[in-house]
């Protein structure tokens, strides 16, 4: 249930809320952006009432929200409409996370939101933000739609990623956010943390420090020259006034907008001399970034070199481009040919940009920044492919891993995809045809020389970055023109050469590679000055200008400010207004504002920020020559919010990005590379593919970050979003192997991206790269046990690969026929296989593999001497190859050949054999087979009784999986261990340990129904053995096995474990919580319906009390009216026979016997009808003991002699003859004692005499012998035979050591204390 504050806080909605029809606020106002950001989020669920619509104000009331409920939806991805299926199976998994919810919490930690609760009934996950920079992620997340992928990669299990989008319209997980709320809550948090910004109604961005109709209005920013560096101050107007009524009216008209997340964030920039130097220009008339043509409106004399000078009605070419919200743009005078600064709002520009992508990127150099920035080639493809394509198969023998009843088993669970499966027959040809077309192919290379991926690049630089073509040592005279005469006339080139990129680019290592020898910079410093002077007394302007950037940048290095502003200022004034190298010009004006900005210098920074500000937006592909920027960057982006700019945002994210990644600082790059994205999807062409190699480049930062969840969802939404290359297929690839949390195991998650790689290559093209595309689908179908799938896709493969002429197309064929042996189908493998030796396409060591496979095959046919020569002639080739891997493995297989022809001896000499060749090898390389090696060891050690070697078998192989660290063999380890002290040789001590390391493995696993299953063993366990501590931790394993079998809606295992934690409450006398947990137990069998549930739970009830020491009286009401009723129901007589044998027994004990007469006439009823002459014979004896009870005394004797009738005869067990004895007993003292007849009572004494005799009960005799004599003494009167009988007690008596026999008649003597079952003699 949720909170009633929140609900009170969060506005109602259909399912608690929408899908951001309504979305986060624009700050800019364009409605582009803002209609995208808010349908990101999903389909929109009708809001409920806003406050807004209330006529409340944010700042009238009580609380903002500081929650947020994500509601999830499952839907078919097409039309939108909701799944059940993948819907019920998403509300079991929330279920099963509610209580274990660390996972849950770790990918919304990854999304910068806390988890407070889930609500698996209503399929909810509500969050929590504690700062202004977790809710700008978390929208930023949101909108870019990883929200969505985040939870469905958490959600869905592996299964899922590997359906085909041809099964039928593909489904996901949507996660719908009330965007009402999130904004609230990001405003709130706004609040909390200081002053925010808005975009008031006359179009101007604004600060503010209180919420609206708090009492003021947003106030205009103003920096305090006298706060501290680094702080933004707001100075408020001391005489601002409350707002009146009627301006309340306006403001509840007009309500100020409150910037999105990132504006804020981006606003909030450190102070800088650059706001108190320049007034802040209104907002321009257009949004749109200019190229091409532009008229001026003016004259203009220019005041700088650098300034043009032009009339009104000139014409002027924008060079790169002009960005609205700077107040200069860099432009050729149309007639005059000069180059220079144009102020903007001098000019009327013809043309602007339409579409987004040419105005982030000014040329094909930086549209192809992303897909070189992600570095991929051929090799890396071909590695990757590899690894998941599974070469261990072809090149290594195959262990017989699987037991009969598995191979014999069809995949009938497997969803088959439409067109797949082909028969046998139509297999085998298509075989055949393959290596038809191998065997005209001899001397084929064995990996395809090159795929074609012309968009995968591999990292080269461009023309750019080429090596200096001059380098100059310390040796040489630097003061002497003609020995620097070459450097001098390189240097004083007009315009730009790739060899200059050395010295302006700050990531390479220009100066080291140019200036070698040198001790230290000072040493480099004063020669460069030298060589300063020489080109300042040569006139060599342009050579000047670029030593005094040099030497500039050098003093930026040392910290020397002043001196380095110096000499870039003297390298402008030497350029003369020149723009020949622009990309000098750039540096020189980008290092020069850098300084002006760090020396707080208000007037120089008016003169050169904006025209540094201009170049660097403006010039394309410039090189980036300072660390300092980014700053000016920074500006530039905050002038494009101001002026609403979103083209002109999107440009100096772009920028800033790729200046970061320059410098190797992706983590800097994040906020802008997400922004980037976010006006894309808002602004941008469909139709772009540099989205896809952005969103890669986000998705790796997010690797390096370990952010796993965030990657895998940027590499889904890249799939999805963007029509990606074949490269950013597989790089995508790449990222998941990264990023999942199966390293043991190629994840599922990968199938959808090599699908996606597969689909352009048609046949007939790309059949190189189509082979080992449909191999690695194949192994990943495979590994989750859809060896249908496989099969159909490694035919593929196979075919591919003969189109090519490629010799894989044996490894292929061979992993084939593996897969029909995986699926049951072993004579089609050897047909396969078969073929291909026919063939003679196969090499050495592939002949090897093939007859060992061939083995296992014919293993599976029944054809054991067939087996055993294919596994000979594997071992052979082996041996001759030196390989210990294979030559061990085909012992082993022969090891399991022998022992099911049940040649355990050979069998273990083999195995043996096996173990020896493994033992030599790296754990690593063979761990998984060894494990089963020594398992299998172990198991056939334990067979014949060796339990000692069984157990350092089994040992060995446990010791073995966890070097690996490979969980599977773990678990198939530590699972023999359990039933070797279990059932084998039970140590109840060694079985808790390794129980409690299979749990752990079941958690590192994520099965609950075995997590589940073994805490009740365990709590079984601790159950046995019997002390106060045992008991308190069986409790405890008993509720966290209840815990699961609730999220797992198991209702009859919850039932039983609630049963179970009552029986532990009752056997530590806490009676007060017995009744209540065995009646929650009762209330769960009650749920589901089924009467035989119940009908146990209520028996096993009743147990509790019947088998303990107090309170056994409960017993009765659970067999008599809850059980003993659904059994007649049911028609369950053998239940119904047992309730009232208990009950007999209990009620007698009870002292109840008149009750018990009832359930034991229907105890012998159901035994007669059932014909258990057994439980008959109980039953007439329970009768005639009752019926004793009640002093029946002739029925009594009736149905005992009833009983005595349907014993065997003759008897044959010692139990019989006592039982004999016992009864004839009881019936001498019922005749003798009750009914007063001697004579037949004597008759009965002589009876249980005989049994006696036969027991050789000498005490028994003994007794008997003193009540025949007292019977003949006192009352048949016959002086003979009392002697007689009173002789023979005399004797035993002796023999006994018992003094004295007494020969009076006493009623205890019917009692007979010595008729006990091993009582000595």
């Amino acid at each position: 249930m949720e909170d009633p504050a929140e609900a009170r806080r969060v506005p109602p909605g259909p399912s608690g809320g929408s899908g951001g029809d309504t979305a986060q606020r624009s700050s800019a106002g364009w409605e582009g952006a803002r209609l995208q950001e808010a349908t990101a989020s999903g389909t929109a669920v009708p809001p409920g009432v806003s406050w807004q619509a209330s006529g409340t104000l944010p700042g009238q009331m009580g609380a903002y929200p500081t929650d947020l409920t994500l509601q999830l939806l499952a839907v078919r991805r097409k039309s939108g409409l909701p799944d059940p299926d993948l819907q019920r199976a998403l509300r079991g998994r929330l279920r099963l996370l509610e209580n274990d919810s660390w996972e849950v919490a770790r990918a919304l930690g990854e999304l910068s939101a806390r988890l407070l609760s889930i609500h698996s009934d209503q399929e909810r996950v509500v969050v929590t933000f504690k700062t202004f920079e977790e809710i700008w992620k978390f929208s930023t997340y949101h909108a870019l739609g990883f929200t969505h992928h985040c939870l469905e990669n958490l959600l869905v299990d592996q299964a899922f990623w590997l359906l085909s989008p041809d099964e039928g319209e593909e489904t996901a997980i949507q996660v719908h956010v009330d965007e009402e709320a999130l904004t609230l809550t990001h405003e709130s948090l706004l609040i909390q943390e200081g002053p925010f910004f808005v975009l008031c109604d006359d179009h101007q961005v604004r600060a503010t420090t209180v919420p609206w109709g708090a009492g003021r209005g947003p106030q205009a920013l103003r920096r305090a020259s006298g706060g501290p560096q680094g702080e933004a101050a707001l100075a408020v107007d001391s005489a601002a006034h409350l707002l009146s009524a009627s301006s309340k009216e306006v403001a509840a008209v007009a309500i100020p907008e409150t910037l999105i997340p990132f504006h804020q964030w981006a606003l909030r920039a450190p102070w800088d001399p650059f706001d108190d130097s320049t007034d802040r220009p209104g907002t321009p008339h257009t949004q749109l970034m200019a190229m091409g043509l532009a008229s001026a409106v003016a004259d203009y004399q220019g005041a700088w070199p650098e300034e043009m000078t032009f009339q009104s009605g000139d014409l002027i070419e924008i060079l790169g481009a002009q960005v609205p919200s700077l107040p200069w743009f860099l432009g050729q005078h149309v007639a005059s040919g000069q180059v220079g600064f144009v102020q903007t709002r001098l000019v009327s520009v013809q043309g602007h940009a339409s579409e987004l992508e040419n105005v982030i990127f000014l040329n094909e150099e930086e549209r192809s920044f992303f897909s070189k920035a992600g570095s991929f080639s051929e090799e890396d493809a071909w590695q990757l492919l590899r690894r998941v394509s599974g070469a261990e198969v072809h090149t290594a023998y195959s262990l017989d891993r699987l037991e009969e009843a598995e191979f014999e088993l069809q995949e009938e669970r497997e969803m088959p995809l439409p067109g797949l499966h082909p028969e046998p027959r139509e297999t085998l040809q298509k075989v055949k045809n393959v290596l038809e077309q191998c065997k005209s192919c001899h001397g084929c290379p064995e990996e395809p020389v090159s795929w074609g991926l012309h968009a995968v690049s591999s990292g080269a630089s461009s023309p750019g970055a080429e090596e200096p073509s001059f380098r100059l040592d310390a040796e040489d005279d630097w003061a002497d023109p003609e020995a620097l005469r070459s450097l001098l006339l390189l240097l004083d080139t007009p315009g730009y050469k790739a060899c200059f990129r050395g010295l302006y680019d700050l990531s390479l290592p220009g100066l080291s590679t140019m200036f070698c020898g040198f001790a230290d910079q000072d040493e480099l410093a004063g020669r460069l000055a030298q060589a300063r002077g020489v080109a300042k007394r040569a006139s060599l302007p342009v050579a000047l200008a670029r030593l005094c950037f040099v030497l500039g940048r050098l003093c930026v290095r040392k910290l020397k400010l002043s001196q380095a502003r110096v000499y870039f200022e003297e390298a402008l004034g030497a350029l003369q207004g020149r723009f020949d190298d622009l990309f000098l010009v750039v540096a020189l004006y980008a290092n020069l504002a850098t300084i002006h900005l760090k020396q707080k210098n208000r007037a120089k920074c008016g003169q050169v920020v904006p025209k540094a500000c201009a170049l660097l937006l403006g010039t394309p592909s410039h090189v980036c020559s300072t660390e300092g920027e980014a700053e000016l960057l920074r500006l530039a982006l905050r002038s494009a919010i101001s002026g609403r700019s979103p083209q002109a945002e999107a440009r100096a994210c772009f920028l800033l990005a790729r200046h970061h990644v320059h410098l190797k600082q992706p983590e800097e790059a994040l906020p802008f590379l997400e922004r980037l994205l976010l006006l894309h999807r808002a602004l941008g062409s469909p139709h772009a593919s540099w989205p896809a190699d952005c969103y890669l480049l986000l998705a790796d930062v997010y690797s390096r970050k370990c952010l796993p969840h965030l990657a895998l969802s940027c590499v889904r939404v890249s799939s999805l979003r963007t029509r990606g290359s074949l490269a950013s297929s597989l790089r995508s690839v790449g990222l998941v192997l990264q990023n999942a949390p199966q390293p043991h195991r190629t994840p599922s998650q990968v199938a959808p991206y090599l699908r996606q790689a597969l689909a352009p290559l048609a046949p007939g093209t790309g059949q190189a790269l189509r082979g080992p595309l449909c191999a690695s689908l194949a192994q990943l179908h495979s590994h989750h046990g859809q060896h249908g799938t496989a099969i159909s896709f490694m035919t593929q493969a196979a075919e591919a690969g003969a189109e090519t002429a490629g010799c894989l197309v044996v490894d292929y064929l061979v992993a084939l026929a593996w897969l029909h042996v995986l699926h049951g189908q072993s004579p089609v493998a050897l047909d396969i296989l078969e073929s291909v030796l026919d063939a003679a396409v196969a090499s050495v060591d592939q002949e090897g593999v093939i007859a060992n496979m061939t083995a296992i095959a014919l293993k599976r046919t029944g054809r054991t001497r067939l087996a055993a020569e294919r596994y000979y002639r594997a071992l052979r080739v082996a041996r001759d190859l030196g390989q210990l891997q294979n030559q061990a493995v085909v012992l082993a297989n022969f090891g399991a050949l022998c022992l099911r022809a049940g040649a355990s001896r050979l069998a273990q000499h083999y195995l043996l054999e096996a173990v020896k060749l493994f033992s030599r090898l790296p754990s690593r390389e063979c761990g998984r087979a060894f494990t089963q090696v020594l398992l299998q060891l172990g198991h056939l050690y334990t067979r014949r009784a060796l339990t000692h070697q069984g157990k350092c078998y089994y040992e060995w192989a446990f010791l073995v999986a966890v070097e690996t660290d490979h969980l599977e063999s773990q678990l198939h380890a530590v699972q023999q261990l359990c039933h070797f002290y279990s059932k084998v040789k039970p140590n109840e001590a060694q079985c808790v340990v390794y129980h409690e390391f299979q749990l752990s493995l079941a958690r590192r696993v994520a099965d609950k129904v075995l997590e589940g299953q073994l805490l009740e063993t365990i709590s079984q366990l601790y159950l046995s053995l019997g002390t106060e501590r045992a008991y308190r931790s069986a409790l405890d394993y008993t509720k966290r096995s209840l815990g699961i079998f609730i999220d797992l809606q198991k209702k009859d295992k919850e039932a039983y474990a609630w049963l179970q934690a009552g029986k532990i409450y009752y056997i530590l006398q806490q009676t007060e919580l017995v009744d209540l947990y065995i009646q929650v137990a009762q209330n769960a069998a009650l749920y589901t319906g089924d009467p035989n549930l119940g009908l146990e739970l209520f028996e096993a009830a009743g147990d509790i009390f019947f088998n303990g020491a107090w309170e056994r009286k409960k017993a009765v009401s659970f067999y008599r009216d809850r059980a003993l009723p659904l059994a007649v129901t049911t028609g369950n007589q053998e239940a119904e026979l047992r309730l009232c044998n208990k009950l007999v027994a209990l009620l007698e004990e009870l002292e109840t016997p008149q009750e018990g007469l009832e359930f034991a006439h229907m105890a012998l009823a159901l035994s007669i009808t059932l014909g258990d002459r057994l439980n008959e014979r109980v039953a007439y004896h329970r009768l005639a003991a009752l019926h004793h009870r009640l002093g029946q005394g002739e029925l009594a004797e009736h149905f005992y002699l009833k009983a005595l009738s349907l014993c065997s005869s003759p008897l044959e067990f010692e139990e019989e003859t006592l039982y004999y004895a016992k009864v004839y007993l009881v019936l001498g003292d019922i005749i003798f004692y009750d009914l007063k007849d001697p004579f037949d009572a004597a008759g009965y004494y002589q009876l249980a005499l005989a049994a006696a005799v036969d027991l050789g009960n000498k005490r028994a005799q003994m007794k008997i012998y003193t009540r025949l004599a007292t019977i003949y003494h006192n009352f048949l009167l016959d002086r003979e035979k009392s002697l007689f009988f009173y002789q023979k007690a005399r004797t035993f008596a002796s023999e006994l050591n018992i003094r004295r026999v007494n020969l009076a008649p006493q009623r205890c003597w019917g009692r007979a204390p010595w008729l006990v079952s091993g009582h000595p003699s």
